[in-house]
C-alpha cells in the first residue's frame, strides 16, 4: 500500500490550520458513522467554519474524502510497508508486509470501517476504496516479484502468490478475524504463519 495513492493536491496559499480542522471534522463524522449522511454544511459546522470557507479548500464530498488520504499518507505503517517489500530477506519481507498491513488497518479502523461500509452507496467512499485496493495490489506485486527472484515461491506461480497475498493482507480479512476475537498480535501471527505455509518453499542452497 503505497502512500503515493493517498496523496491529494494541496491548494497553495490556503490556511493549513483551517484545512486540518476540516480533515479532523471529516474523521470525526466517519468514526461516528454519520459522514455518509452528512452534508457539506454539517462538515463546516463540525469544523467551526462557514460553508464558504470550506469550499475554499474542498469543492465536493469527493475532495473531503480525498483529504483523509493526506492523513493516511503520514501513517508510519504505510510508509514502512513501501520500503520492506523489497528487502533482500524474502521471508522477512513477507512477514513485515503482513505485520504492517495489520498495523495500518488497525490504526485506521474507525475511519476505514465506515468508508468500506458505505462504499456501495457513496461514490466518494467507493473512489477511495478502489484507489486503496489498486495501490495495495501494486505493492504486493512488488513483493511477489521479490519472492520470485529469490526462488522462495512454493510453486513459482506469481499469479497464485499475488492472489493469496491479496486475501492475507485485505481489510476484509482483518475485519473478519477481528470480529472473531483475535487481537492484533494474534492476527499478525496467524496470517504470517499462513503466508509462510502457503507461499514459501525452502531457501535455495
Amino acid at each position: 500500500m503505497s502512500a503515493q495513492a493517498y496523496r491529494t493536491t494541496r491548494k497553495p496559499g490556503r490556511s493549513e490550520a483551517t484545512r486540518e480542522r476540516i480533515k479532523a471534522a471529516v474523521r470525526e463524522l466517519l468514526a461516528e458513522g454519520t459522514f455518509h449522511t452528512s452534508t457539506v454544511e454539517h462538515v463546516a459546522d463540525r469544523a467551526g467554519i462557514s460553508r464558504a470557507t470550506l469550499y475554499q479548500h474542498f469543492r465536493s464530498r469527493l475532495e473531503l474524502v480525498d483529504a483523509i488520504c493526506e492523513t493516511f499518507d503520514a501513517n508510519p505503517a504505510l510508509l514502512e510497508l513501501r520500503q520492506i517489500v523489497e528487502l533482500p530477506d524474502a521471508e522477512a519481507a513477507l512477514d513485515k508486509t503482513i505485520a504492517n498491513s495489520i498495523r495500518f488497518w488497525s490504526s485506521e479502523d474507525a475511519v476505514l470501517r465506515q468508508l468500506y461500509g458505505v462504499a456501495a452507496i457513496d461514490p466518494a467512499a467507493q473512489n477511495l476504496v478502489d484507489r486503496q485496493r489498486a495501490d495495495r495490489r501494486g505493492e504486493l506485486e512488488r513483493l511477489t516479484g521479490n519472492l520470485h527472484r529469490t526462488g522462495r515461491l512454493r510453486d513459482r506461480t506469481t499469479a497464485r502468490a499475488l492472489n493469496l497475498l491479496l486475501v492475507l493482507t485485505s481489510y476484509e480479512t482483518f475485519r473478519e478475524l477481528r470480529e472473531a476475537g483475535l487481537s492484533d498480535r494474534q492476527l499478525t501471527a496467524t496470517l504470517q504463519h499462513a503466508g509462510r505455509d502457503l507461499l514459501l518453499g525452502q531457501p535455495t542452497p
